[in-house]
């Protein structure tokens, strides 16, 4: 049920974007090059964060063991963390969820209010 409406989601955002990006009246060719070098970044950002990820763990481990762990370890430790924080986010977020709606109930109960004293403000 929730992978569907991820996928759901992310199909709805990629239409709205390709007809964001249709509708400038770009080329496309140019419309390639910008979805080509989207993507690049978007997987040079992921294996920046696990390599900085990896660096840290083997950091840690190297701290315990005296350095004893070969920093070749960095990137398969690194996405192996980056896959593990994804996982225990998504389980914090199934569990988080009454709590963001109690301070969105709230954040509205307060804005509300805010409005009302200042329309009553002479």
């Amino acid at each position: 049920m929730f992978n569907s409406r991820i996928v759901i989601v992310l199909s709805v955002a990629a239409l709205v974007l390709g007809i964001g990006l249709c509708a400038v009246g770009q080329e496309t060719e140019t419309l390639r090059d910008a979805a080509t070098s989207a993507g690049e970044l978007a997987l040079t950002y992921i294996d920046s964060t696990a390599t900085y990820i990896g660096q840290g763990i083997v950091y840690i481990l190297n701290l315990i063991t005296g350095d004893r762990i070969s920093h070749d370890l960095e990137k398969p430790v690194g996405y192996l963390g980056l896959i593990t924080g994804i996982l225990l986010l998504f389980a914090l977020l199934d569990a988080a969820r009454k709590i963001i709606w109690i301070g969105i109930i709230v954040g509205w109960a307060l804005l509300i209010v805010r409005i009302v004293l200042d329309a009553l403000r002479v």
